[in-house]
């Protein structure tokens, strides 16, 4: 009897390996856990309320497939406020989460057979993504320059087939830390230019970032201003022609991730045409927790500079710590919540990953899980809060010192 196989796209998608070891600290007690990228700070109460309120009222009908207009107003004048840049609700799709958004952007562009350059080590999904629509993701690493990363032009270069499509990144990045430059920016917007290709940006952590201040629309202390820092955005380089498209989500800045709410910016031509397949996969956000959107955008700014600047103390604290330990070369993380120190003598970070849970009871992600250049690294989540934090970063510290594979 003949029995049907799995559609070889779907084979051809690795297991992930964050999920994978995961899996055991579920068999175990008494793990700390850093693996995962999620704080530990509850949703805000004006956002649950703002929800419940929402269902109230009867908000349980179906929206637009582009989300509630009301919402992509307010991430309009958001992004104004933000980057003094003008969008349109018309150039804003509403997603579940980023990771739809993500999806939803892959599934416009890509076909069987076309290839994606994918900047790496990246967070694993958007190559995942790539690879379910029947395309490739072509992985190119990072240069180092110091203690920063840098995008590698002549290594992306290298890349570029008749089949090339898009370019994609993350800024800031998970699970690097690194934030793209304005320079950096108009050299990836110039280079997609070039060579006709999408650029798909991933700025999610755009809000959780410690290199300075960003350049807001509205004037200090007004009701158009903002708190906090900000990461440079590719949406102040490009045109309304340019094929740009920048995902986004509630998930990080409004300690969201449970309630699944994002969003992307593109070329109308382009949301239109995403509005009507997101039809076909998910219909559109929840309704009520759009409205818990809108709230978040609302009330949440003084919540994200506090928020930041304890990130920005646990970061501190992590990077501290790290560099004390011989053998570990830990670049400089200029944004998200996470480390990506390199250890030496380290060839194998799931082995050395699962080596650290079994032994010392502390879950962190392996290098390898996030594509070319990760491997002899392991990704640190700094966002839990300090009682898992300092005694998980002793055992991790000793640990290092210690390790013999």
């Amino acid at each position: 009897m003949l029995s049907p196989s799995l559609a070889p796209s779907a084979e051809r998608v690795p297991v992930s390996r964050i999920r994978s070891l995961a899996d055991v600290a579920f068999g175990m007690e008494d793990v700390l856990s850093l693996q995962f990228g999620e704080s530990t700070l509850p949703t805000p109460p004006y956002v649950i309320e703002a929800v419940n309120r929402a269902a109230e009222e009867g908000w349980t009908y179906y929206s637009p497939n582009q989300g509630l207009p009301s919402l992509r107003v307010a991430i309009a004048n958001l992004i104004a406020r933000l980057h003094a840049v003008e969008i349109e609700p018309s150039e804003i799709q509403v997603n579940s989460g980023g990771v739809q958004a993500l999806n939803l952007a892959i599934k416009c562009v890509i076909d069987p057979g076309d290839e994606a350059v994918v900047l790496s080590p990246n967070w694993p999904n958007g190559s995942a993504m790539i690879e379910m629509c029947g395309g490739r993701a072509v992985e190119v690493p990072m240069a180092r320059a110091g203690q920063r990363f840098t995008p590698d032009v002549e290594a992306m270069e290298d890349a570029l087939t008749p089949r090339t499509r898009m370019l994609l990144y993350a800024s800031p990045s998970n699970p690097l830390g690194w934030t793209a430059t304005v320079a950096e920016q108009q050299m990836l917007l110039d280079f997609a230019r070039q060579h006709g290709l999408w650029l798909l940006t991933d700025e999610v952590y755009e809000r959780i970032y410690y290199g300075g201040q960003g350049e807001a629309g509205g004037e200090e202390g007004g009701a158009n201003a903002y708190s906090g820092q900000l990461a440079p955005s590719i949406l102040k380089l490009c045109t309304r022609e340019d094929a740009v498209i920048v995902v986004n989500s509630f998930s990080k800045t409004y300690c969201m991730t449970g309630w699944r709410l994002g969003w992307m910016v593109s070329r109308a031509d382009f949301v239109q045409k995403a509005a009507q397949l997101n039809e076909f996969i998910v219909s559109h956000a929840p309704t009520m927790i759009q409205r818990g959107g809108e709230a978040a955008i609302a009330h949440g700014e003084d919540d994200i500079a506090a928020m930041v600047e304890e990130f920005q103390e646990r970061r501190d604290f992590c990077a501290g710590m790290l560099r004390t330990v011989p053998g570990v070369n830990l670049p400089e993380p200029e944004g998200a919540f996470y480390l990506f120190p390199q250890l030496d003598g380290v060839d194998d970070s799931y082995q050395f990953a699962l080596d650290l849970l079994r032994n010392r009871h502390v879950a962190v992600a392996p290098g390898s899980a996030f594509g070319n250049g990760g491997e002899g690294s392991i990704r640190i989540c700094y966002a839990p809060d300090m009682e898992v934090l300092e005694p998980a970063m002793e055992r991790i510290c000793e640990f290092i010192q210690t390790y013999s594979p």
